[in-house]
């Protein structure tokens, strides 16, 4: 019977010809997800405020982490700014996705949460607006959000959220809970959703803490044990500088495995001391401790 010759074994030539073509493919794969991831970085942190306001018996700071591989960059962002009646507004979100496409959205719900803001003072209604703006846009992206107003005549915060992880209150008497009360769906999924505001006169000094889920939350860590972890945090430095509480905060995501970006809020705010100062050099009247409600029920 004939023989079939076996094929010619590739030389070494060839071989590393071969070798060289595909690590030249792979670099350039390489090098063009590094771009974007660059990209998508430098677009996150130019869209970040450089500093948050602040009045007289209010500090303020936030921090924002990059992921530690540099492959979820893009989702998560923070502000805060003034708004036209002489209260700030402070937001935190999460868009959904990473890299380049997430940044760039999360740019345009930055601005339009400002553009809203500045004609409708409630929480709830800047939620729902910016919802609808985002689903009239059709970009195929949802984002969830806490977004929170300062009232530094009435002393109070009013907070509503869409689908974001809740914050932790905490005063420097000791109490401490979760701010985790009912909120609505994400924004840019269901049109006309409406969104529940809490509002919380602020008659103790403490803080409040507003976060996204890279910080509490890993493959290998549940988001309950990070919740716990910052509510005892939180009650452990209330009234603090709010840098340092903030920097606290983020040390948790070290737990997490830190595989998504992270961004943290911190508003530290005087109780009836602060209220006081503020009141005098706006000359609003001064409502007095025993007839407004507890921050916290225990």
């Amino acid at each position: 019977m004939p023989r079939r010759r076996p094929p010619r074994s590739a030389s070494a030539d060839d071989l590393l010809a071969t070798l060289g073509r595909l690590t030249a493919q792979a670099r350039e794969g390489a090098e063009k997800q590094r771009a974007r991831v660059e990209l998508a970085e430098a677009l996150q942190r130019e869209m970040l405020p450089a500093r948050l306001p602040e009045v007289p018996g209010l500090r303020t700071a936030a921090t924002y982490a990059p992921a530690r591989h540099g492959l979820d960059i893009g989702g998560d962002w923070y502000d805060g700014f003034p708004l036209p009646d002489g209260s700030l507004a402070f937001c935190i979100g999460d868009v959904q996705g990473h890299d380049v496409e997430a940044a760039a959205f999360m740019g345009q719900i930055r601005l339009g949460l400002r553009a809203v803001a500045a004609h409708a003072a409630d929480p709830g209604e800047v939620l729902s607006r910016a919802n609808d703006l985002l689903l009239s846009v059709d970009c195929g992206l949802f984002a969830t959000c806490t977004f929170v107003r300062f009232d530094p005549v009435g002393w109070e915060i009013s907070l509503a959220r869409a689908g974001h992880v809740p914050g932790v209150w905490a005063t420097v008497d000791g109490r401490c809970r979760l701010a985790d009360e009912p909120g609505g769906v994400p924004l840019g999924i269901v049109p006309g959703e409406r969104y529940p505001v809490t509002r919380r006169r602020l008659t103790v000094s403490g803080t409040l803490v507003l976060l996204t889920d890279g910080v509490i939350e890993g493959p290998s860590f549940p988001i309950e044990d990070g919740l716990e972890q910052v509510t005892r945090l939180a009650g452990a430095n209330a009234g603090g500088d709010p840098a340092a509480v903030a920097a606290a905060v983020m040390s948790v995501a070290e737990l997490t495995g830190h595989v998504d970006d992270s961004a943290v809020i911190v508003l530290c705010f005087e109780g009836e001391g602060g209220e006081h100062r503020v009141k005098r050099a706006t000359g609003a009247r001064v409502v007095a401790a025993d007839q407004r409600p507890p921050l916290c029920d225990g």
